[in-house]
């Protein structure tokens, strides 16, 4: 037996508030069902939850691995694979077909556990990416990040480094979190990289901009 929130199949017991879910984990979840019923597969597992995770556009798994120097392509071509090796159903899947899986309850189940740790509001997606991680110490799922060397640690610590303090308090935490890095221009870095094009023919501007930049008074800007 199986209910539904806005579409997304859980089973009965699980006792999931999907209100206390960010906008992007809820979507993730859908994008997971989606993902089940577009592979022919009738269980919902951790790997769809993953594909959606690090496919999600303008989310924070995403901005985790690329600051973990990870390749997205390849992380998402290993998880492909992994998907096409799930079983699949006789004919058409539909919404009243598909269930969760083990694995995804206890991954969830460990994502409100993750949330209540960091003092969240709201289960988000890098909780459900924890949660993934933590779920299982052995097998398929466990060797694909050992593979890519990603663990709980190393996430929690790029997390924190692009998130700092800020705590999940809305549906829509990305808005919030690394605002100057989606907004604005890092010139300093620009600089370090030689991609600032030269200053031709404005010596009393740069001059005058060192003089302010050098002043040891109130009217220091920085």
């Amino acid at each position: 037996m199986a209910i539904y929130w806005n579409g997304i199949c859980k089973s009965v017991g699980m006792n999931i508030n999907f209100d206390s879910y960010t906008e992007k984990s809820a979507l993730a979840l859908q994008e997971a069902q989606n993902l089940s019923r577009s592979q022919g597969q009738q269980e919902i597992d951790v790997w769809h939850l993953l594909m959606a995770l690090v496919k999600q556009e303008g989310g924070i798994v995403p901005s985790l691995l690329e600051r973990m120097e990870l390749s997205l392509s390849a992380v998402q071509l290993a998880t492909e694979r992994e998907l096409a090796k799930l079983p699949k159903a006789t004919g058409s899947v539909n919404a009243s077909q598909v269930y969760l899986s083990a694995a995804l309850q206890k991954a969830l189940t460990e994502a409100e556990k993750i949330k209540a740790r960091f003092k969240d509001d709201f289960v988000s997606t890098e909780h459900l990416f924890l949660g993934l991680i933590d779920t299982e110490k052995s097998g398929k799922l466990a060797q694909f990040f050992d593979n890519f060397e990603i663990t709980a640690e190393k996430v929690e610590s790029t997390l924190k480094a692009s998130r700092g303090d800020q705590k999940v308090t809305s549906r829509t935490p990305e808005t919030a979190f690394e605002a100057l890095e989606k907004y604005g221009i890092d010139l300093v870095e620009m600089a370090r990289k030689g991609k600032m094009d030269p200053v031709i023919g404005r010596d009393d501007e740069i001059r005058r901009v060192i003089r302010i930049l050098s002043r040891k008074t109130k009217n220091n800007p920085v």
